[in-house]
């Protein structure tokens, strides 16, 4: 990574924009909250945040989080450069594209490795464990000082996106820089209460009631749920309620590969997928989806039953 232009560029921009993902979560989030730090402590600029949907309630805790804006509230502006933080795909920015797109520079901030490359100048390393280790070796090649609110920021990054350091995304590497950013001032104990101890009661609900109704094909290496919206509304859950629904599915001992189905309208579904042996982002890929190999999603064109008929297909043709 040339992390110079990283800065050279940084030092010559008036106003900036850093855009979180669609149904954003621990990663994007705590990369954007810490590169507001950063950005804010050592160039002494005062960048504007976006997120799309809503930032979940288990996610209030993260420093400058009160700063994001919705696009709605900067659609106007136009900035010299615009950073996009863990989004595999321009269409993961949802309603901040537009923004994205009109800024004289634009970074790309990722870990992902189906990411094309799609920015102007792009910090991609798709070994990474998260966007926020990205940005961890741009600080740490920069020589920035990480303060206490940058490292809870990036802490949460890199403890989210390994599953508390479960996943097979955490190496060595990954340990060293988290024990780094404790020294910092990030703590371990108190975040980690915040993203798998603060869950709101509906979320808690929801979770169960989807374990209940999960069901299971190829002699039960298939987990999966359908939700409708529905069910949303019968548990009062807001979007963001369907997280780790999908994760929860893998755990059990006789699961390959797990996945969850939300309805969005009676032509959309949006699917999670899971695995422990296969490539989960190619069959993401085939519905125009992408992300890690045992971690991926897609949005399906087609109603939540005729999209699960569908997947499954693809999922049985490549599970033995």
């Amino acid at each position: 990574m040339d992390c110079k232009s990283f800065k050279e560029t940084i030092e010559k921009a008036k106003n900036i924009i850093i855009i979180s993902h669609v149904n954003p979560d621990g990663d994007t989030l705590g990369t954007m909250c810490a590169l507001y730090r950063i950005l804010k402590n050592n160039f002494n600029i005062l960048p504007d945040m976006v997120y799309n949907g809503i930032i979940p309630e288990i996610y209030q805790f993260l420093p400058s989080i009160n700063e994001a804006k919705k696009p709605s509230d900067v659609k106007e502006k136009i900035y010299d450069i615009a950073i996009a933080v863990d989004i595999a795909a321009k269409d993961r920015m949802g309603d901040s594209l537009p923004i994205f797109e009109k800024a004289d520079i634009r970074i790309n901030i990722d870990h992902h490795k189906t990411n094309n490359g799609y920015g102007d100048i792009n910090f991609v390393n798709g070994s990474a464990c998260c966007a926020g280790e990205v940005l961890f070796d741009i600080i740490e090649q920069l020589g920035i000082n990480i303060d206490k609110d940058t490292a809870a920021g990036l802490y949460t990054a890199f403890l989210t996106d390994t599953g508390g350091f479960r996943y097979e995304n955490t190496g060595a590497q990954t340990l060293q820089k988290s024990a780094k950013l404790i020294e910092c001032g990030a703590n371990p104990a108190e975040i980690s209460r915040y993203c798998y101890e603060s869950k709101p009661r509906n979320m808690v609900l929801l979770h169960a009631h989807c374990m209940v109704n999960a069901k299971f094909e190829n002699n039960n290496k298939i987990a999966y749920v359908l939700i409708t919206n529905k069910d949303m509304e019968k548990f009062h859950a807001k979007n963001d309620y369907t997280e780790g629904i999908v994760e929860e599915l893998r755990r059990m001992a006789t699961t390959e590969v797990s996945f969850v189905l939300k309805e969005v309208d009676e032509n959309t579904t949006k699917a999670s997928l899971r695995s422990k042996t296969i490539d989960v982002s190619n069959i993401a890929g085939i519905f125009g989806g992408g992300g890690h190999t045992f971690a991926a999603g897609c949005t399906i064109r087609k109603p939540v039953d005729i999209a699960c008929s569908k997947l499954l297909e693809e999922i049985k043709k490549v599970l033995k």
